[in-house]
């Protein structure tokens, strides 16, 4: 992780890249009022980077139609942090923990830094949950993409989170855009990709 003074830089470079892909619309950016409304509304703070990255310009959704029949998981990617239904950015948030308890329920998920897994499921689900609470606050950033929050952070690696099975997606946010998005950068096949976990908990399934 960064020094957090570097996290603004690395938020703004962040936007630039992506702006330069021309991936997405790009909206004028968040608001020092409307950072403080969601933070207030969710309880969580967005790290330095992810703050300037947002505040430098804010990725908007592609109107998109489904094929008829198709059901699209991700078909509204970026979260709609100005305007979207607050019912799904809380779910979006809590898909993480959600995702955690799913596999602790139905696929027998345990890790061993928990210490010994209840015999019933309600008390395994129970300290699955006293565990998830003290872990950090993950926050998304596009599809199942998420960045630890937390004011004065920056630098966090990006993490791909579908249930326990979590990957490195950028060794910082500036190379997650990369292999997100495409752009200059280094592959995530080169022997010289190399990020490092930095939150609690979240690490123990990369």
């Amino acid at each position: 992780m960064i020094k957090a003074g570097e996290g603004a830089r690395l938020g703004r470079e962040a936007a630039r890249r992506l702006a330069r892909t021309g991936c997405c619309e790009i909206a004028p950016g968040l608001t020092d009022a409307e950072f403080d409304r969601i933070e207030r509304t969710y309880g969580f703070e967005f790290a330095d980077d992810h703050r300037a990255f947002l505040a430098a310009g804010l990725p908007v959704n592609v109107p998109f139609e489904p094929e008829e029949g198709v059901s699209y998981a991700w078909d509204r990617p970026w979260p709609e942090w100005r305007d979207g239904s607050p019912g799904a950015i809380r779910e979006r948030l809590d898909l993480p923990a959600e995702g955690v308890l799913f596999d602790v329920e139905h696929n027998a998920v345990w890790h061993d830094t928990w210490g010994d897994r209840p015999a019933g499921r309600d008390e395994a689900l129970e300290k699955a949950r006293v565990k998830l609470a003290q872990a950090p606050r993950l926050v998304p950033i596009y599809g199942h993409r998420f960045l630890p929050g937390g004011r004065g952070t920056a630098g966090h690696p990006v993490l791909s989170i579908v249930q326990t099975d979590i990957i490195y997606y950028g060794t910082e946010l500036v190379d997650y855009i990369h292999q997100e998005f495409g752009g200059p950068g280094m592959d995530r096949t080169d022997q010289g990709w190399n990020p490092i976990a930095t939150v609690p908990f979240w690490r123990d399934f990369l």
